[in-house]
């Protein structure tokens, strides 16, 4: 059941009216150009400070800025050189959690992309795979040791919390935090319906759902940028500097 806006402590509440803003600004980033574009770029910006005020604690400072946001969105929506609708902001208080793991040894475009589909489904926590996990599936070790790789995917705006993933159970954090849903990237190794049935032997039943389309681009894996990087050394003779 949504929770009531008013019902919210301030921080959460500050907190939904930012994401809303935010969920804006991405869906018409690309699809705007000229003089709208630089409109919504402002708005962004306003956005970025609200979340750096909130984070600091400070509210009210927050509240205007994305006020200031969302008066410049709604200007250009009323005028007819934007279209887009506002979510339920209660809606968007209790958006559902998801889910998604993986390695991140050397974030990639592919990355940003995964990450920021789960940020459209709802607030997003990460499992960051352990170093011997990655070395088990991968048949290497991370080139970026599993503290590092945390602290990177924990920074980074579309993540709420990040963790790392368990020495005994790859399902161990699922159970922790009990997503509605699970979302897999193109490529990774975890099968739909095994992780369907697994899961409800425990008593969960999130939605499972797989990113289809593979983001195309020259350095799109951790793997081809470490053998682009491995032929750059060997040319250029950088790591014997």
């Amino acid at each position: 059941m949504p929770r009531r806006i008013e019902d919210l402590p301030p921080m959460e509440r500050v907190d939904a009216y930012i994401i809303n803003v935010e969920r804006v600004i991405e869906k018409l980033r690309g699809k705007v150009s000229g003089s709208v574009a630089k409109i919504v770029e402002l708005a962004a910006a306003y956005a970025n400070d609200a979340r750096y005020y909130l984070e600091k604690g400070d509210v009210f400072t927050a509240l205007a800025d994305i006020a200031y946001a969302e008066g410049l969105l709604d200007a250009l929506r009323w005028l007819g050189l934007a279209e887009f609708s506002w979510e339920q902001t209660s809606a968007i208080a209790s958006r559902p959690k998801v889910l998604v793991a993986g390695t991140f040894d050397i974030i990639h475009p592919g990355h940003i992309t995964l990450l920021r589909e789960a940020w459209l489904r709802g607030r997003v926590y990460v499992v960051v795979a352990r170093d011997e996990t990655v070395k088990k599936f991968k048949g290497r070790p991370p080139v970026v040791p599993e503290e590092q790789r945390l602290s990177v995917v924990g920074a980074m705006r579309y993540v709420y919390k990040a963790m790392l993933g368990s020495r005994r159970d790859v399902l161990e954090p699922l159970l922790e935090v009990k997503p509605d849903i699970v979302l897999l990237g193109p490529d990774q190794w975890a099968d739909e319906d095994w992780l369907r049935v697994r899961l409800e032997e425990h008593g969960l039943r999130p939605r499972i759902e797989r990113l289809r389309a593979k983001l195309d681009c020259p350095l799109c894996s951790s793997t081809s940028i470490i053998c682009r990087a491995t032929e750059l050394a060997s040319a250029t003779g950088i790591c014997r500097r």
